[in-house]
């Protein structure tokens, strides 16, 4: 094991310095990671940054495009044979058709490779043709990167910090009744586990859709071909895992083992260490309705994904990237075409207080990270309405549900972001000051000039920060 462990890591940085030399001396290539939370929009984000680099009328902050220097961008064939290729063309079709709406969310890894030919800048300008830059766009489900803090933790452990953290959570009844009349020291049988793991799962479901972030282990939600697997056949139960052999607890311990060794172990090894830049989307606007408990909760998750990404944390994670770092880092609060524009500051200030804690605790260093407040396909336009003699600031948009049309004012954002996050983290059961909503709007129809790429808020910017200093 320990050898196979060594050689592996030898053959990986054997692969990691051809990697540097054929980016040095040919096409360098920019690996992208995209992953997001609940809700938070992976596949139009995608879509409309791919459609925005191919089309760039709609792209002034990415300065590469706003000088002229991006001669063709164009899709190749993906790098990665193993890969599912990411659908874009559907994908689009579903935004832009003449009743578009959005399309299915991905459920595993995708990737797609995007080829920018560019011309330099500076000094080089006058020495150099233009050269070809690969843009790889890899996505990958986050509750998979929330996976990476079990690589850590035991059995037992892991167990308590669950059963501690839905100990008031009505959206995990069903599995706390199922918990208490169960014994972990019994003998195993497979219809017990079955049952826990069921119920487990279809509470980590609940979960996700009242707008909690913690939902792990990320295959209880995803599990593909996996399912029903007995590694996707555990649940956490209370009490030590040194029960007698063959008990119910022991063999619970040793599928949660198996989970971290065969299915998280083999994603960051092969996919999560040869990211170069990473964006994380943020469905930030849907954990503030959900309330206080739900925003303390997506500021944890947040500094567990920020540890994510800093080499050195553990032994495990060093072994796996050698040395390499994540370059950039951009943490995006999606669906700002929510709020009238007045607003996206403070939601901006919102996610790098969210972020701030994260860097704090995790003591990170050697990346740039950034937060913005972002809409990957514009849905609403702006307008202002007097209502009880007050001054509104609004979105009018196509309510997905009905499809009538509407005028729909969220709340007001408070400007300090504390108001939030203090009551989140004492464990208010709601918000005091104010009530926040969110609607769902769907697409709207579009009807694109040529040389534009679909509308959106801040994409321009996203690209600049993310792949600007690479072209």
């Amino acid at each position: 094991m320990v050898i196979s462990r060594i050689a592996d890591g030898i053959w990986r940085q054997v692969e990691a310095v051809q990697d540097t030399v054929s980016e040095t001396f040919f096409e360098p290539v920019i690996r992208l990671g995209v992953t997001g939370l609940a809700r938070s929009g992976k596949t139009v984000f995608i879509t409309s940054l791919v459609a925005n680099l191919l089309d760039r009328g709609r792209m002034p902050g990415l300065l590469a495009a706003s000088e002229g220097r991006i001669e063709a961008a164009f899709l190749q064939p993906q790098p990665d044979d193993t890969i599912p290729r990411f659908d874009y063309e559907a994908h689009l079709g579903a935004l832009t058709g003449p009743t578009p709406h959005w399309p299915d969310s991905t459920r595993a890894i995708s990737e797609l490779r995007l080829s920018l030919k560019v011309r330099p800048n500076g000094l080089l300008a006058g020495l150099q043709g233009p050269r070809t830059i690969h843009l790889d766009i890899v996505d990958y489900p986050g509750e998979w990167l929330l996976d990476l803090a079990l690589m850590d933790i035991s059995y037992t452990n892991w167990s308590a910090q669950v059963l501690g953290r839905i100990e008031t959570r009505e959206e995990a009844a069903e599995y706390r009744a199922l918990v208490a009349k169960t014994d972990p020291q019994t003998k195993l049988e497979e219809t017990d586990a079955k049952s826990l793991a069921a119920s487990f799962a279809a509470y980590l479901q609940r979960a996700r859709a009242s707008g909690y972030s913690d939902c792990t282990p990320g295959r209880f939600l995803l599990p593909g071909d996996l399912a029903g697997s007995p590694v996707l056949t555990f649940a956490p139960l209370p009490g030590a895992d040194t029960g007698p052999r063959g008990s119910l607890i022991r063999e619970m311990a040793r599928r949660f083992e198996a989970y971290k060794r065969q299915v998280v172990l083999p994603f960051f090894r092969d996919h999560f260490a040869r990211i170069d830049r990473q964006v994380v989307l943020v469905d930030a606007l849907g954990a503030i309705n959900q309330g206080p408990r739900a925003v303390e909760d997506l500021r944890t998750a947040m500094a567990e994904i920020l540890a994510a990404f800093r080499p050195g944390r553990n032994g495990f994670l060093s072994s796996l990237l050698g040395g390499k770092r994540v370059e950039k880092i951009l943490f995006a609060a999606t669906k700002a075409d929510h709020l009238h524009h007045v607003q996206h500051p403070r939601l901006t200030a919102i996610m790098e207080a969210l972020t701030r804690e994260a860097r704090d605790r995790a003591q990170y260093a050697g990346a740039g990270t950034a937060a913005m407040a972002i809409a990957s396909l514009r849905a609403t336009t702006e307008a202002t309405m007097n209502h009880d003699g007050e001054t509104l600031e609004v979105v009018r948009g196509t309510l997905l549900e009905t499809g009538k049309e509407a005028a729909f004012y969220p709340g007001d954002l408070p400007q300090d972001p504390a108001h939030l996050l203090n009551p989140a983290s004492k464990g208010a059961e709601k918000w005091l000051d104010q009530d926040y909503q969110v609607m769902r709007f769907a697409p709207a129809p579009l009807n694109l000039k040529p040389g534009d790429g679909p509308p959106h808020i801040r994409l321009d910017r996203v690209a600049e920060f993310l792949i600007g200093d690479r072209l």
